[in-house]
């Protein structure tokens, strides 16, 4: 598929969907001559198993999907964020500052919560989302007295807690890896 934005340098296509299961991606070498291929991407739209419910995915079901051409990486994770998770808008008569902000795109905030310990500190887990090494600042929009980093289930971890400069916290990533902060506040 060729399409009129798309270029070699700007990127592919991606099909952004917000349904649970899978795709495939076949390709296929043309018998033109011209040593290009062809790729096919198909979606899977229900699933029917008779074991453990025959009554599985019966029933009127709705499905978005949306073509981005020209997609990059990250056009394509910023689209399926947004099919995901629409913005919703409130209505009030004030300004709400971010509870927190990165300065790259590649960087990708997937939870902000309280932690589960009751404490009141506020839990980060964050990933890199474009498959290269990133660096960014992760600037809280509240006063924290310390961070540390800890693994999935809030414990720290020894010896990879990041300095906050200014209130900021500088990390830096390996492709896809995902870290998790606890911002205790002042």
């Amino acid at each position: 598929m060729r399409c009129p934005t798309s270029t070699p340098s700007s990127g592919g296509v991606a099909l952004v969907t917000d349904s649970t299961y899978g795709h495939d991606v076949t390709r296929r070498v043309r018998e033109d001559g011209d040593g290009g291929t062809t790729t096919t991407l198909r979606a899977s739209l229900l699933r029917a198993p008779r074991f453990p419910d025959p009554e599985t995915d019966q029933g009127l079901h709705r499905f978005r999907h949306a073509l981005v051409p020209g997609a990059t990486i990250g056009d394509a994770v910023r689209e399926g964020y947004r099919v995901n998770l629409p913005m919703r808008e409130v209505t009030g008569a004030g300004e709400v500052t971010p509870l927190l902000s990165v300065d790259d795109d590649a960087v990708v905030v997937t939870a902000l919560k309280l932690a589960d310990d009751g404490s009141g500190d506020v839990v980060v887990r964050f990933h890199e989302a474009r498959g290269g090494r990133a660096s960014a600042t992760l600037t809280p929009g509240f006063d924290t007295a310390d961070v540390v980093e800890t693994d999935l289930l809030e414990r720290p971890l020894e010896g990879l807690t990041p300095r906050p400069a200014n209130g900021s916290v500088p990390v830096r990533l390996r492709p896809f890896e995902l870290r998790t902060l606890r911002f205790r506040r002042s």
